[in-house]
């Protein structure tokens, strides 16, 4: 038997596993590609030779404004040679010597629907020069969905995608997008168009692509680069620079599972997006299965990539399963089971996800049978003023993204026979969610031979939601 230790609240559960047992470690069972040693030269040498765009120096001048958008915590890494903390010297840089004047350059985290992030947290992702320069003269700002006097409504697409973005961004001589190429399950890779179409914008732009219709089509699990997800994003970055009359001054960066730059790419999101793809293909779609699964095992821990309650708040417990469905699909069996480990205690985080325990209580009623049964409360709560309130001003997830995160959660149901939480202290909250319940690893493995018979295929992802993810596929493919 192998002894394996899955995530689990604040620390690990132990697991009991059949000798047979597959584990998957990214960047471990597979090497990354190799990343770069001189990040900052190799940054500088992509943004002063931007593909499809005109350098900064042939941009701007003095007078120009310029907007940086950067990524919230959520990505990308707070290491001292992180992407954000490299890229964004340089851009500022190069943006002086053409003659910008510092007072016109802002800097935008584009936290889209998430909460804002606090002072402490964007000096992490800054570091300290950047930082001090420019946040004591209000210089740095959190993106503000619901606030209208920095929104502009540019109307419809002509895919029907409904496109209110940022006002000084829109407004900027130069825009300029600082992003991560990373393994994502939706629409493949963060980065590119997808950074401004979700990062900058409005719940209702949002509304255009994280809903049902999108999320449950059959392009979308398994995870694809060339979804309707993903074309929606294209449709919408690219009306965006239609109606700036501006292109996107695009740096991305591609990273490993430890958020290590393996390439930089600068220029137009059009044209770099496929280059970016090319090499963080070989890092993410990973060759590795020789048989399909019937059993995926993996741990949730009580803080992750959301925040703190990630791994115990019930609707987002359900997302992040699924995310991981999205993720494999490839290399599990139609008939599939998930086992994963949770405390699962009923924590919310009411104060970091204020519409979550509502919501959750309108699943369990009113004929919302299936979670995207309750899709059609999203407008309602999320025009909800205490809810609006809280993302303004106190911290908290805008509603909206709580029925995002339900749109996902649903593809667990639709592609698993079972899914078991174990180790719940507050089961009701997973069984409330459609999940199964039981006290072990092992306990849940017997019981899921009903469906999968007594000697399944069964795949380890210890460290699934603490490392940068990968997508696994079959290795003919």
């Amino acid at each position: 038997m192998k002894r394996i230790e899955f995530e689990y609240g604040h620390g690990t559960l132990e697991a009991l596993l059949p000798e047979n047992t597959d584990i998957f470690l990214p960047g471990e069972t597979v090497a990354d590609p190799p990343f770069i040693n001189n990040v900052e030269e190799a940054t500088r040498e992509s943004i002063l030779n931007p593909i499809g765009v005109l350098p900064i120096a042939k941009q701007v001048k003095r007078g120009s404004k310029v907007a940086i958008i950067f990524p919230d915590r959520v990505k990308g890494g707070t290491q001292p040679n992180a992407h954000r903390k490299v890229a964004i010297p340089i851009i500022i840089d190069e943006c002086l010597k053409a003659g910008v004047e510092k007072k016109d350059i802002t800097l935008i985290c584009s936290n889209g629907l998430h909460r804002k992030n606090t002072k402490e947290e964007i000096r992490s992702l800054l570091g300290k020069e950047i930082f001090d320069g420019f946040w004591y003269s209000h210089q740095i700002v959190n993106h503000d969905s619901e606030d209208w006097e920095n929104l502009v409504d540019l109307g419809y697409d002509r895919h029907n995608n409904r496109v209110i973005m940022n006002k000084q961004v829109y407004e900027s001589d130069l825009a300029v997008l600082i992003g991560h190429t990373l393994g994502n399950p939706y629409g493949g890779y963060s980065g590119g168009y997808k950074h401004c179409a979700t990062g900058i914008t409005h719940w209702k732009s949002i509304a255009s692509h994280h809903v049902p219709d999108v999320m449950h089509g059959k392009d979308f699990t398994p995870v694809s680069n060339h979804s309707m997800m993903r074309s929606k994003f294209d449709q919408i970055g690219q009306f965006m620079e239609e109606r700036m009359g501006k292109k996107f001054f695009v740096c991305d960066a591609v990273l490993d599972t430890y958020q290590r730059q393996i390439a930089i790419f600068t220029g137009y999101a059009k044209e770099i997006q496929p280059l970016s793809w090319e090499i963080a293909d070989k890092r993410t779609y990973v060759p590795f299965a020789e048989k399909k699964y019937d059993v995926l095992i993996f741990g949730m821990p009580q803080a992750f990539h959301y925040g703190n309650g990630m791994g115990t708040n019930p609707i987002l417990m359900m997302q992040a399963i699924s995310a991981n469905i999205i993720r494999h699909k490839r290399i599990l069996k139609d008939n599939c089971v998930v086992i994963c480990s949770s405390i699962c205690n009923g924590y919310f985080h009411d104060e970091e996800f204020p519409a979550y325990r509502e919501v959750y209580d309108l699943f369990q009623k009113d004929y919302n049978n299936i979670l995207p049964d309750v899709e059609k409360q999203g407008e309602f709560l999320s025009n909800r003023q205490e809810y609006i309130d809280k993302y303004r001003f106190n911290y908290g997830y805008h509603p909206y993204h709580t029925f995002s995160m339900i749109s996902c959660g649903h593809i667990a149901e639709m592609n698993c026979s079972a899914i078991y939480i174990v180790g719940a202290q507050v089961p009701g909250y997973a069984r409330g969610m459609g999940m199964k319940t039981r006290a072990t690893f092992e306990e849940a493995l017997q019981d899921a031979t009903r469906y999968v018979g007594s000697n399944p295929n069964i795949l380890a992802l210890p460290k699934s939601f603490k490392l940068a993810a990968v997508h696994l596929t079959m290795k003919e493919e």
